[in-house]
């Protein structure tokens, strides 16, 4: 597998996938976007390719930077698909999220959140899995204005992009070796993704009771 990606990122083709696959995986959660970030940006510690952004060429690994904007900027417009879809609704979504109790709980949670002006609930989710399509549906859905969810969906995904190209970048750089590098940075990316599920299945912290005067 990992022979197969590293092929892959010596192409220029590496950036449209990458790009596609962050678009497609807020539909599609089991493609591996978070695989192919972290494998480009090994590759790119493993050659020291870290420099300023150039047209690559056919033997050339993918620029960090160029990786790192991709990802963002990808990540964001994939936020906002899935967020036009829910807000647009239908009596398929309806039904979909009425069947499922995590969607509704987390459609309430959400509402709350970024009712409040918070929003931190949109950036933990954008690393559990399936969690970003829960989100973005759910903030359509509850028909959150644009100006509430696009600067979290922002923050989301530079913090989901940042983290998968520094985990493969410093990954590789510290452990010297390429395939030891992505193996094991796609493991702290599984261990993000778990924490960030628990953290969103918890059930808010009840407000604590002011006390009368």
């Amino acid at each position: 597998m990992f022979e197969t990606l590293g092929s892959l990122t010596a192409s220029p083709w590496i950036y449209a996938l990458v790009a596609v696959s962050i678009l497609l995986d807020v539909f599609l959660p089991v493609l591996p976007s978070g695989v192919l970030v972290i494998t480009a940006a090994a590759a790119a510690a493993a050659a020291g390719a870290a420099g300023p952004v150039q047209v690559p060429g056919p033997e050339q690994v993918p620029d960090i930077l160029l990786l790192l904007v991709i990802a963002t900027t990808a990540s964001v417009l994939g936020d906002m698909a899935a967020y036009r879809l829910g807000r647009r609704g239908g009596a398929r979504l309806d039904r979909a999220i009425a069947r499922s109790r995590r969607l509704t709980r987390a459609q309430e949670r959400l509402g709350t959140a970024l009712a409040r002006g918070g929003g931190a609930l949109v950036v933990i989710a954008r690393f559990a899995p399936a969690g970003r399509s829960v989100v973005s549906l759910g903030a359509g859905k509850t028909q959150r204005k644009v100006a509430e969810f696009l600067p979290w969906s922002v923050l989301a995904g530079m913090a989901w992009a940042g983290y998968s190209v520094a985990l493969g970048y410093f990954g590789t750089q510290w452990l010297g070796t390429q395939w030891l590098g992505t193996a094991v940075s796609i493991v702290a990316l599984f261990a993000a993704g778990a924490l960030a599920a628990f953290l969103v299945r918890r059930p808010p912290s009840a407000p604590t009771a002011t006390p009368a005067a």
